[in-house]
């Protein structure tokens, strides 16, 4: 995924702020959307040190505010696949741990790169009795074509929660599907968890640089 995409994943990763709070008294998952987009872009616009590039300042923005809105555990089930029904209940844990922490990782570091995309939302397709739907947004940035950005959300007894985000069609949760993949073959389960932990500690290790 080149750095665009992750750029815009960062940008979709970020929209889950304060969706809980708000999941309440929403009325469509569109308007929750644009009320909490703004919101983040707001921050990291007057964040001088996530805009300098502070990659440990996002990731602790993304680690307070972003967190408890996102469904990692099926975003996990998504990115491993029909492998996941090998995984015994201790290792899906621990791979829902480590995905998320990669997940946060690399897209804080997108999230520096921020610089005033223009973000339009398109009319909702969906019922009032539907509990899975897709909010499309298109982002614009200067001299580049938009880029759309479609947000998968389901509605959970605690509220909307996002569990897949697809950038120009492209899937960031099935992204991985292939990569792991090949690590269970080569490895089994246990070897994908050691891949993602070795990657969450090079990613650290780059975090820890930069501060």
């Amino acid at each position: 995924m080149n750095k665009i995409a992750s750029l815009l994943a960062a940008l979709a990763l970020s929209v889950g702020v304060q969706f809980n709070a708000l999941a309440v008294d929403a009325t469509a998952p569109d308007a929750l959307v644009k009320s909490v987009t703004d919101d983040v872009i707001t921050i990291v616009r007057q964040d001088k040190a996530i805009q300098s590039g502070d990659t440990r300042k996002a990731v602790e923005l993304v680690e307070t505010r972003v967190l408890p809105y996102f469904d990692f555990a099926h975003m996990t089930r998504l990115a491993v696949g029909k492998d996941w029904k090998q995984a015994s209940a201790e290792q899906k844990t621990v791979l829902t741990q480590e995905f998320k922490t990669l997940l946060v990782r690399t897209y804080s570091n997108a999230l520096t790169q921020y610089r005033n995309q223009q973000i339009d939302f398109k009319p909702l397709k969906a019922k009032p009795e539907d509990t899975d739907v897709v909010v499309r947004t298109e982002v614009r940035q200067p001299g580049a074509k938009p880029v759309q950005i479609d947000y998968n959300l389901e509605k959970l007894a605690d509220g909307w929660k996002v569990y897949d985000v697809l950038v120009a069609g492209v899937s960031l949760v099935t992204n991985y599907r292939d990569s792991f993949g090949q690590e269970v073959r080569t490895g089994g389960i246990d070897g994908l968890i050691k891949s993602l932990k070795d990657k969450n500690k090079q990613l650290d290790a780059t975090v820890s640089a930069k501060k």
